[in-house]
């Protein structure tokens, strides 16, 4: 099953809670579940333009940021 196909069945698999949505990051997927409120912050903003110049707006595999996870740890620590 390729990388894609298995991070959208898990997906389907946990819920989102209310006010948060799921990003995925790097090359291996990795789900991250963000509050609303990131997208307040103009760094995660950027990340999110880069993301849509990428992968465009309707990309089937979610929103997929263009980062590793230890770069995005340290993006949402603030």
């Amino acid at each position: 099953m390729e990388v894609a196909k298995k991070a959208e069945v898990e997906a389907k698999k946990i819920r989102t809670p209310k006010g948060h949505f799921v990003v995925y990051v790097g090359i291996e997927m990795r789900r991250f579940v963000v509050p609303m409120s990131y997208l307040k912050n103009p760094t995660f903003q950027r990340l999110l333009e880069k993301a849509a110049d990428e992968h465009g707006f309707d990309n089937p595999d979610g929103i997929v940021l263009p980062c590793d996870a230890s770069t995005f740890q340290g993006l949402i620590a603030f």
